[in-house]
């Protein structure tokens, strides 16, 4: 593991108005990113880093995030070849959260079930009735699976 750190949390104005990046991460030491392509604007996933990942992401332009479920960092499109091209990162206001503008190459998803954006069902609002069973539906413009 990379003993990478970023620059200690300053004031809250240097947080909110300041040029420093001062990520704030949680208490497992990950901070969260949201993916979405760089053209479109849709949202393709939804990942936390480490400071490991987040530092490979910055000086390589290719996504990293860490496997909360694996215990392990993750160089995003590693094995099915669809990896995430940084174009633009952003942090928003507090620095707790990362937004990631990118292109996805190979087939173009970034999805490890083989859609084009993890977020490919909808959940029905304004319905009656058990919201226990909620039937979740395919979203517009979802995809088959490979």
């Amino acid at each position: 593991m990379s003993s990478t750190t970023f620059a200690a949390r300053g004031s809250k104005a240097d947080i909110e108005s300041g040029l420093g990046f001062q990520p704030k991460l949680d208490a497992d030491g990950l901070i969260p990113a949201i993916v979405t392509d760089a053209d479109s604007g849709e949202v393709l996933m939804f990942a936390f880093m480490n400071t490991e990942a987040l530092s490979l992401s910055i000086k390589s332009g290719l996504a990293h995030f860490w496997s909360r479920s694996r215990g392990a960092l993750w160089k995003k499109g590693e094995e099915s070849g669809n990896m995430l091209n940084i174009v633009e990162m952003r942090t928003d206001c507090d620095q707790d959260v990362l937004w990631l503008r990118v292109t996805v190459s190979g087939d173009g998803v970034a999805c490890h079930t083989g859609q084009r954006s993890c977020f490919y069902r909808s959940i029905p609002l304004q319905q009656d009735g058990d919201i226990v069973h909620t039937r979740l539906a395919m979203a517009p413009g979802a995809g088959t699976t490979r």
